[in-house]
Parts: structure tokens; C-alpha cells; sequence
């Protein structure tokens, strides 16, 4: 059933990416990816990271519920030494979604039930885990906080579909509210307690997330914004970097990572040929985003990440988790896919087109910082010729980290296959076809909000909840992709 994805060989891959003028190098050694690496004063036992991945799937309170706990022992015991627990909220109101897990006093317990559960998987699978990276990512949602959207700045393309209030359909206006300074200041006192919290959990690092079109990422792009965290770019840029100094003053040694966008791109819509997604229309100069050209935001422009990403070194942050776009805005540009959700517009480009782009991006800033700890994104797409990518990427020395997202709900223990030098179980390979996203946009049972996760390869959990949710094609559909996925 693949539309795009019809690859029999990782050179099949590699020869259709050159005819598209293209470079996506591959190699069938896998060796580079079993390497040791050092990050901070720790040695991580490969070069494999778990991302990000908000299961939507705690309780109303933000505490971790069983699925939680079930998705972290499946990723300790999966095999990969980098393990990036999810986005926890620093405040009630920063949340995206109903089940979003918090960070607070109130919550030590359940973080720390997902750190054990992760650390004790590891150990009974591999006999150790003093070469395992845990850390937890810290977020505040912003205009995506899903009790009512809170503004970094006015984004012309943004505001016009961010809802103000839900149940009346009441858009943003020009004339609402931002963030003032003042809740400013006082945020950045709530990331540098969440931090601080995190370390005396046990997690080993803390992420300061700055992507995706949440708050931190938006504060990036708030060119227009008046006052001490807009215009300039060292305004612009002052939240991030007065947060690491804070918890830098308070923990000298801590281990401070960040998520980064290195580029927004431009929002699309439905609209195009066979409903592809076309691009918003918008003015120049655009100066409402982060790493884009100004007079052609479709072009990525990295003088701003990179300069960031330099002056955040020199403050102590010794690992950066790369990204691009707004999975509410462009979703192609972040996770290439074959099939979009049921509510998303089919992808305007072949989706190498967004793989490569990932990939540029990410050896862009490695190669630019060779010794700075860096985690790549963007390979899910790719499927069972994904890790002939990643470890050409690690030998190359354009990433340090492969990270792995969407495919590792599919198959969590990836990297145990392939540091025994088994292949991917074929018929565990996630093929794209967006059934966690729909699970995420799912909102229609008592708690306002669907547990994510792969309802084809881990039906018997994941299968009964997806036959209920609201964005299940076979209920809604707009596409016509199988309720069944067979490897091709």
C-alpha cells in the first residue's frame, strides 16, 4: 500500500534521492552506531537516542498512568543508550493536552516511577546502566496550551488559526493579549525550579525545549514583539539564555541539553492539487519566524540557530536535539510521512525531500560544532533503510546521536537488533501512515484526549483504542490508506 516508499534496497533509496538532486548517503555497516561517545563527564554506550514522544497518556493531574510506564519499560529495555523522556509542563497552564505529564513537588513521584522503570529495564536486559542517558524534557506549550493559547507574539498566519476560545470559534486578534515580561520573568523561575527538581529525580539531564511552535521556539521568531524579549536577536534570545545561567548558578555540573528548531519554515494549508498542502501566503520582509529566509521563508537560514547555538555552549548546554517546523502548521517539513492524519493535508513534496532536509540541517550545525553532542532527526520515513542512513550520517560525522521517534513505537527494541546484528522485524516497521498522530488529534472520550501510540504493530493494546478514536480514518475518512499494514 506504500505511495511513495517503494524501495527494495537502501541503494534503490540512495540512486532515487540522486535523480532528485538529493544527497542521502547510506552504508550497510552498522558499526558506527554501536560507538561509545562522551557527553558531558558520561560515557553513552551508543550512538541511538529514543526522542521525544508525548504519549498523551497520563492522568488528568499530569502524573504518568500505566501506558506511560508500559511505552518507558519497553524504550529502557529497547537497547538505546540515549533515552529523551517527553515534554513535562512547568506550569498547569503550559500543558498541550488534557494528559500531558507536569513537572512539581506534586509530581516527584511519578517522574521518578518513570526514571526507575526505565533504568530497571535496562539492567535486566543488558546487565547494566551506567552507559544509559536519561534525560526529561521541560516545556511550556504556549499558544498550543489547550486550556487557552498563550502568545510569545502576533504571527499574521498563526493567529488567524489559533482559537482564543474553542466553544464560540472566537479567533486571536491583533488587539489580545502576549505573555507580558513580567510572567516572563517569572517563567523563567518555574524552568529553573523544574530543572533543578529533575536532577534531584536522577534524570541526567534536563532539555530547555525550544521547537515546534511552542513558546520558547515562538519567543525565537518574535521579531515584532515589543519589549526586553522581542526584536533584537539578543532580546529575542534572552529567556533561553538567562534560564541556563540560572540553573548553571544553582548546579554547576549539570548535564543542560535543549530541543531546537533550526527553522520554522512557513505555515501551510489544504488546497492544492489532490489536496496537497500549498504555502500560506505572507508578506516580506517575514518576520515572524526562526531560521528562515525573511523574503523567502520556504528557504532555511541558519545564521541565527547557529549563532545561538554557539553562545548556548559557551554558557555550558552540552547537547542539542535538531528539528525543523510546526507539526500544527507544515507537519511535512517535521516528519516526513506516507500517509498524512486524517486531518492533515497529503505531503507537496516526495518525502526524501523532507528527510534530506533534516539532514542538511542537522550536519549543518555538527559540522559547524564538531565537538558538541548532537542528536539527529527525521529518519522514521525511511523505515527499514533507515539505519544504513543514520550510520552513514555518525561515520560521516554529521550527527553525533541518531535519533529515533515514530519507528520506535513501532519497534522499541530497535537498537537491540541491531547491536546483535539482527535486522529490523519487518513486520514491525513503521511505515508512516500517521495512526499516532491521528491518536494525538483524537479528543472525543472522557478525559478529552487519546492515548497515542502504534495501533498496527502494537495492536493488542493500541488496537481496541484506535477503533473508538475521532481521527480514525476508517470512521472519517479522507484518504484511503489500509486499516491493516503488511510490510511491503
Amino acid at each position: 500500500m506504500a505511495r511513495f516508499f517503494k524501495y527494495k534496497t537502501p541503494e534503490a533509496l540512495s540512486e532515487d534521492a540522486r535523480n532528485r538532486g538529493l544527497e542521502i548517503r547510506i552504508q550497510n555497516d552498522f558499526e558506527p552506531l554501536t560507538r561509545p561517545v562522551q557527553v558531558g563527564n558520561r560515557i553513552v554506550g551508543n550512538r541511538l537516542a529514543i526522542q521525544p514522544m508525548e504519549g498523551c497518556d497520563g492522568d488528568l493531574d499530569g502524573r504518568a498512568g500505566p501506558l506511560t510506564l508500559r511505552r518507558y519499560q519497553r524504550f529502557g529495555s529497547g537497547g538505546a543508550k540515549l533515552i529523551w523522556v517527553e515534554a513535562c509542563a512547568v506550569v498547569p497552564e503550559g500543558r498541550a493536552n488534557p494528559r500531558q505529564l507536569m513537572i512539581s513537588p506534586a509530581h516527584v513521584e511519578s517522574l521518578r516511577a518513570i526514571l526507575d522503570t526505565i533504568r530497571q529495564a535496562h539492567r535486566e536486559a543488558f546487565g547494566r546502566d551506567d552507559d544509559l542517558l536519561v534525560g526529561l524534557q521541560l516545556t511550556h506549550s504556549g499558544r498550543y496550551s489547550y486550556k487557552k493559547p498563550i502568545l510569545a507574539q502576533h504571527h499574521p498566519l498563526l493567529d488567524a488559526r489559533t482559537y482564543l476560545d474553542k466553544a464560540t470559534g472566537r479567533l486571536v486578534r491583533p488587539s489580545d493579549p502576549l505573555i507580558s515580561d513580567e510572567e516572563l520573568d517569572r517563567l523563567q523561575l518555574h524552568y529553573t525550579t523544574a530543572a533543578l527538581l529533575a536532577y534531584r529525580i536522577g534524570f541526567d539531564f534536563v532539555d530547555l525545549k525550544q521547537c515546534h511552535g511552542y513558546l520558547l521556539n515562538e519567543l525565537l521568531g518574535a521579531r515584532g514583539r515589543p519589549g526586553k524579549y522581542g526584536g533584537t536577536f539578543f532580546n529575542r534570545t534572552r529567556f533561553i539564555r538567562d534560564v541556563v545561567m540560572r540553573i548553571r548558578r544553582e548546579k554547576p555540573d549539570a548535564l543542560i541539553a535543549t530541543r531546537l528548531n533550526l527553522s520554522d519554515g512557513l505555515p501551510y494549508r489544504h488546497g492544492g492539487p489532490d489536496d496537497q498542502g500549498i504555502p500560506e501566503d505572507y508578506q516580506s520582509p517575514y518576520l515572524c519566524a526562526w531560521g528562515v529566509d525573511e523574503s523567502n521563508p520556504l528557504k532555511m537560514d541558519f545564521d541565527e540557530p547557529l549563532e545561538l547555538i554557539a553562545q548556548l555552549r559557551e554558557l555550558g548546554v552540552g547537547l542539542v536535539n535538531v528539528t525543523l517546523g510546526n507539526p500544527y502548521a507544515n507537519p511535512h517539513w517535521g516528519r516526513p510521512f506516507e500517509f498524512p492524519p486524517t486531518d492533515g493535508y497529503e505531503s507537496p513534496e516526495h518525502p526524501l525531500e523532507g528527510v534530506a532536509r533534516h539532514l542538511v540541517a542537522a550536519a549543518t550545525v555538527q559540522r559547524a560544532f564538531p565537538d558538541l553532542a548532537l542528536v539527529g532527526t527525521g529518519y522514521s520515513w525511511l523505515q527499514e533503510f533507515a539505519f544504513h542512513v543514520g550510520a552513514a550520517q555518525v561515520a560521516a560525522g554529521d550527527v553525533t546521536f541518531m535519533g529515533y521517534g515514530r519507528g520506535a513505537l513501532a519497534q522499541p527494541d530497535f537498537a537491540a537488533r541491531i547491536l546483535a546484528g539482527k535486522p529490523l522485524e519487518r513486520k514491525r516497521i513503521c511505515r508512516t501512515f500517521s495512526y499516532c498522530t491521528g491518536l494525538m488529534r483524537s479528543k472525543n472520550n472522557q478525559y478529552g484526549q487519546f492515548p497515542s501510540g502504534c495501533p498496527p504493530f502494537d495492536k493488542e493494546v493500541y488496537g481496541p483504542i484506535w477503533d473508538q478514536a475521532e481521527f480514525n480514518p476508517d470512521r472519517n475518512r479522507r484518504t484511503e490508506r489500509p486499516a491493516t499494514v503488511a510490510a511491503p
